[in-house]
């Protein structure tokens, strides 16, 4: 059976960093490398994080029908996961892990009810997601102030998830979500 596992949480709570370990640790998931439309950070690469793509090319998909999910998750900025990184990755036979947003987290899990984990990595408060965001040194006082409005709206979402984790001592987050994953792949 193909599998999917989703891992979900407000922009800062450490789902990127947990997908990353988790990457490192189980050699039968692989990444789907979701696509989006917003600028690309001086660390990130085209292809391995994310397929960049420009907003106009991210419509253009959408009406040809290419993605799984998709999403206007600001003003201008998409976000979406293309259904040829399904295929690719269960040619494979390997199980697909998303770091998705909270709405396309859902989306997915939603589509695929008996294939699909879905995890919450929930931030230890509103305060510790703050310090995170400052602490990247890439979000400007307003970008800041969107994702912290966002974060409190996606936390009420939370119970829409299989599982909530709490990344509050990241190793131990770690763990549980890979116990996790191990129990659902078997």
């Amino acid at each position: 059976m193909n599998k999917l596992i989703v891992i979900s949480a407000p922009s800062g709570a450490g789902k990127t960093s947990i997908v990353q370990y988790l990457l490192k640790k189980l050699k039968n998931v692989s990444f789907s490398i979701s696509a989006c439309s917003r600028k690309k950070r001086s660390n990130e690469k085209q292809g391995i994080d994310y397929n960049f793509l420009s907003a106009e090319e991210f419509r253009e998909k959408i009406n040809q029908g290419a993605f799984l999910e998709w999403e206007e998750v600001y003003d201008g900025q998409y976000y979406g996961t293309l259904k040829s990184e399904l295929e690719r990755i269960w040619q494979e036979k390997k199980s697909v892990i998303f770091d998705l947003d909270v709405v396309g987290g859902i989306n997915i899990k939603n589509q695929y009810p008996e294939n699909c984990l879905s995890i919450f990595i929930m931030p230890p408060s509103l305060e510790e997601l703050e310090k995170r965001l400052k602490n990247r040194g890439s979000e400007s006082i307003e970008s800041l102030n969107k994702r912290l409005k966002k974060a409190k709206l996606e936390i009420l979402q939370s119970k829409e998830f299989d599982k909530v984790i709490i990344n509050d001592e990241f190793d131990k987050a770690c763990e549980e979500v890979k116990k996790e994953i191990e129990i659902f792949i078997g």
